[in-house]
């Protein structure tokens, strides 16, 4: 790693992404509490160490992307998509879903939309997840409530036939261009939006293509880098994710991967957020950016994840599946595009803020 100067919380990185990696399979196993003997990962909430196992983004894949019952053309997929992403909230598409059943573009009106998310919102719930901020777009598409500008974007992106452009190219950055050319879409936005589509089967990038680093992995590189030798964050990055098995052979450290699929450039730029916040209660001693001090969110489990399921175009799905049933040959996870919670139950859910 020379000539790079490195501070203590560069090898916490790599044993954060270890540890918290075994939480995750411990958890899948259906072990019994504590899942960790870390004082810091058992009381504070972290992401997976790869993005794709996140709650969220497996509802997205499992519930979102890839329905048998839902319309499969590029053009669906997208509208579907984009339209959980930019409220990046399960209760908000659940309610969505149980209101208007099938959630197509062909049946899509404005203000059937505007209408339940607002009366969601007069009901004190809220429909867009605490997990990043999404700007108002009043000054782009001119409408008070920012859920009627986001529809409006929604409906741009529809009308440019977003699908068809993206499916036409095979780099993952020019897409990340595209999508930040849209009103309100900046470059943290674009680079998890463009994440998120190639979930799906219109792109097919590689996730090792290109990497945004976004404000809180600027934070954990700037606690893990003392002195970057002149590279640039993106390279920071990409130099972890090239050096990830012998880091964690040098530590004597075992990192569990995805089933034999390495972190990835999404996975190790998430990483360093996540160390950030990590290195907060660990080393506060060692500075970022920001000036955090404190961790906000505690851990709270709701109960064992379901077996995951990843885009088929990654080849594990087939080996998770033959793994959880030589453990447990009678688990029954929840499968793809399975049966949603009721209306009432999500609007519950929103107006408790969950």
């Amino acid at each position: 790693m020379s000539p790079l100067k490195l501070s203590v919380v560069y090898d916490s990185y790599w044993r954060f992404a270890v540890e918290r990696q075994n939480v995750y399979f411990r958890r899948l196993a259906h072990e019994p509490e504590p899942w960790t003997n870390d004082p810091i990962i058992s009381v504070h909430k972290f992401t997976n160490a790869y993005r794709a196992s996140d709650r969220v983004s497996q509802y997205l894949i499992r519930n979102v992307i890839y329905r048998d019952d839902l319309p499969s053309s590029e053009s669906e997929v997208l509208f579907r998509t984009m339209l959980f992403k930019l409220f990046n909230k399960i209760e908000t598409w659940e309610l969505l879903e149980h209101t208007f059943g099938e959630i197509t573009f062909k049946n899509y009106k404005f203000e059937h939309y505007d209408r339940v998310l607002s009366q969601a919102m007069k009901a004190g719930g809220r429909i867009y997840s605490a997990a990043y901020i999404m700007p108002p777009g009043g000054s782009a598409f001119g409408h008070s409530a920012k859920h009627q500008n986001h529809l409006c974007l929604l409906e741009k992106m529809m009308a440019d036939d977003l699908a068809g452009q993206l499916h036409k190219m095979r780099r993952m950055q020019p897409a990340f261009e595209l999508l930040r050319s849209y009103p309100t879409i900046g470059d943290f936005l674009a680079y998890q939006f463009v994440t998120d589509i190639n979930y799906t089967e219109i792109t097919d990038f590689t996730e090792m293509d290109f990497v945004v680093p976004g404000p809180g992995a600027r934070d954990g590189l700037k606690k893990c880098f003392v002195d970057g030798a002149g590279l640039n964050d993106a390279e920071l990055i990409r130099l972890m994710v090239d050096n990830q098995e012998r880091e964690f052979e040098r530590l004597g450290i075992q990192f569990q991967s995805l089933w034999g699929r390495r972190l990835q450039l999404i996975d190790c730029q998430n990483l360093f957020c996540e160390v950030d916040k990590y290195a907060r209660v660990a080393h506060p001693e060692v500075s970022g950016i920001s000036g955090r001090t404190r961790i906000k969110q505690k851990f709270s489990p709701t109960g064992y994840p379901v077996s995951p399921w990843y885009p088929p175009k990654w080849g594990i799905n087939d080996k998770i599946q033959a793994q959880l049933k030589l453990a447990d040959p009678i688990r029954n996870d929840r499968k793809p595009g399975s049966q949603a919670m009721s209306g009432r139950q999500a609007m519950l859910k929103l107006e408790s803020g969950s």
